[in-house]
């Protein structure tokens, strides 16, 4: 039986730490779906759709770095606690580059069919990316523009 605990540490360093796009097709099944990567919260099917989540996100914050804080495993499934860090340098989040540090927190549950991921549960913090990113206000500058 693979080690699933090893595969998504591969994962997290290969693909997002390093930017491996090959360690996309290597470990994301060909009829894998990810959910609530962002982007209307639409599945993502497949490698080829991946990528280009994964090249939006990279492009935008190319010196992603994620670190793993805790990682469980139980049978075919992983569930796995990350924190990102990177700088929003780049234009693919559609937002223009602020030079600004970002900090976020993840959930992701992940289920491996004959090595390969099969499907990935995400939430992560997605409206705090938004807000360090200056796509939106921070919650505090909301209210008192409205006010």
């Amino acid at each position: 039986m693979p080690d699933h605990k090893a595969l998504v540490r591969r994962w997290f360093d290969e693909v997002w730490n390093q930017g491996r796009e090959a360690t996309i097709d290597e470990l994301f099944g060909a009829d894998g779906i990810a959910v609530g990567l962002g982007a209307g919260e639409a599945p993502v099917h497949g490698p080829a759709e991946f990528r280009i989540f994964h090249r939006n996100l990279r492009s935008a914050l190319p010196d992603i770095d994620i670190q793993i804080d805790d990682i469980i495993s139980e049978g075919d499934t992983v569930a796995v606690r990350i924190t990102l860090n990177a700088t929003h340098t780049g234009q693919g989040l559609g937002v223009a580059p602020t030079g600004n540090k970002v900090r976020i927190a993840g959930i992701i549950m992940v289920r491996f069919a004959d090595g390969k991921i099969v499907r990935g549960w995400n939430s992560w913090d997605q409206l705090g990316l938004l807000q360090q990113i200056k796509a939106i206000p921070p919650a505090g500058e909301q209210f008192l523009a409205s006010s």
